[in-house]
């Protein structure tokens, strides 16, 4: 069990969502894990560390004069108990959802588009129903990165499993970039201005 820990200083908790693995590596419904790696990288935050059932990394930042800590977390819990991991974390930093980011792939977007909301329910998606259910909270940002809807014939575990071709890669990457500015951009400037600058577009 993890305590609540006395902490005066903003802390904001993004967390990327996918399944850990080699096997599932570059696969559609580990856009969020890719997504918080480009960020790790913009951030210059390593996910070096072990807790709260994730790798995750700490660093710091100046947001309009003040000093905030920013996390950046992959749940290993995989996709259907990510709130399991997530709990845990807001509980150690003392944190509440509105400074809770979470960065997952949706198959009513097209490859290539992201879409930035301040709150709102799990949809169809496991990850986000185990969050909400952990929490009984659905007031948190999350921005969702677009894989396209699956093929006809094929069952929808297979395809968010599948992985990304090389062309898909092509346009992916910068979806994934796109949506770890959009998270700055939430923290920065707050949601509504990260839906009026990423939502509605293509990358």
């Amino acid at each position: 069990m993890f305590f609540k820990k006395k902490n005066t200083q903003e802390v904001w908790i993004i967390a990327g969502l996918g399944n850990p693995g080699p096997e599932y590596e570059d696969t559609r419904h580990n856009c969020g894990f890719l997504s918080v790696d480009k960020l790790s990288e913009k951030l210059n935050i390593s996910l070096n560390k072990k807790k709260f059932k994730a790798y995750y990394g700490e660093g710091k930042a100046d947001i309009n004069g003040k000093e905030v800590k920013i996390v950046l977390l992959k749940p290993f819990t995989y996709m259907n108990n990510s709130g399991e991991s997530i709990e845990q974390a807001v509980n150690w930093y003392k944190t509440d959802s509105a400074h809770l980011i979470v960065i997952y792939d949706d198959i009513d977007l097209e490859p290539g588009a992201i879409r930035v909301r301040p709150k709102g329910s799990a949809g169809s998606h496991n990850g986000m129903k185990s969050i909400i259910k952990y929490l009984a909270d659905e007031g948190f940002p999350r921005v969702r990165v677009g894989i396209g809807k699956k093929p006809e014939r094929m069952d929808l575990a297979s395809y968010v499993l599948s992985h990304f071709s090389e062309d898909d890669m092509k346009i992916m990457g910068k979806s994934f970039a796109a949506a770890a500015d959009a998270s700055w951009c939430i923290i920065n400037k707050g949601a509504e201005r990260a839906m009026s600058e990423y939502n509605g577009k293509k990358f």
